[in-house]
Order: structure tokens, then C-alpha cells, then sequence
């Protein structure tokens, strides 16, 4: 896929895609009374990114794996991912991977959002590290 002077290989996708995706899914698993609708509203903000990061997350991902038996399972695999991904955009496309870094923080803010009552500690704490392994690259 090529999109201005992005190009993103297969596993370049699969990379942003765990990443996206599994942002959102560590704020589902940090909420504590509305689980559904976190992911629900992390997943529609992700549908609305544009440019080639929303190709690749609108992409059916053949490698895309999010499994864990434990939050703590699924962040050994998601926040390295937010990391690569930031710096395989910044090396193409400094812009790409600030629409990335957006999109990704769009998609937490809209889960969070969605928490009955407010985010608590939790949910707190999981945003600080989805955003300190952007901040990482």
C-alpha cells in the first residue's frame, strides 16, 4: 500500500494493527463496569482513522493475534507493538506516525469515555503506559 511516501509492508500492517487494536483492548480490560462499550467505542474511533494507518487497520489482518490469559500477557505483546509502530512510521513518514500516535490516543480517549462513572486508577494508569510506549520510539 502506498500513500504519499508511506509504504507499509504486511507485517508492517500486523504490526499497527496489534498495536491499535490492542491499545484498545488494554483499556477494555482496565475498565470495571462497562466493558462492552469501551471496546465498542475504542473500535468505532479506530473505523474513522485515515491515511495508511486507516488502510491497515480497516485491512483484515491475516497475523493479527491479541491473545492472553492476562492483561499482563496482553501488554507483553501490545505495548512493544504501539513502540515498533512509531518508529517504523517516524523512519517513513513523520507525519503518518503522529496520525498514528492521534488515532491510537482517539481511540483510548473514546474508550475511556465510554466508562460508566469515570475512569478509575486502572484505566488511568493502563493510558499512561499506552502513551509512554508511544512516547518510547
Amino acid at each position: 500500500m502506498t500513500t504519499n511516501s508511506t509504504t507499509l509492508t504486511d507485517t508492517d500492517k500486523i504490526t499497527v494493527a496489534t498495536a491499535a487494536h490492542g491499545a484498545v483492548a488494554l483499556i477494555t480490560a482496565a475498565g470495571v463496569k462497562s466493558a462492552g462499550k469501551i471496546a465498542v467505542a475504542g473500535s468505532l474511533a479506530l473505523a474513522a482513522a485515515t491515511g495508511p494507518v486507516g488502510h491497515a487497520l480497516a485491512e483484515k489482518q491475516k497475523g493479527l493475534k491479541l491473545n492472553g490469559k492476562s492483561t499482563a500477557e496482553l501488554a507483553d505483546t501490545v505495548l512493544p507493538a504501539l513502540t515498533a509502530s512509531m518508529s517504523l512510521l517516524k523512519q517513513q513518514d513523520p507525519a503518518e506516525a503522529a496520525n498514528f500516535r492521534s488515532t491510537v490516543l482517539t481511540a483510548v480517549e473514546a474508550g475511556a469515555r465510554a466508562e460508566r462513572g469515570g475512569t478509575g486508577p486502572a484505566m488511568t494508569e493502563m493510558i499512561r503506559k499506552i502513551t509512554e510506549a508511544l512516547d518510547a520510539a
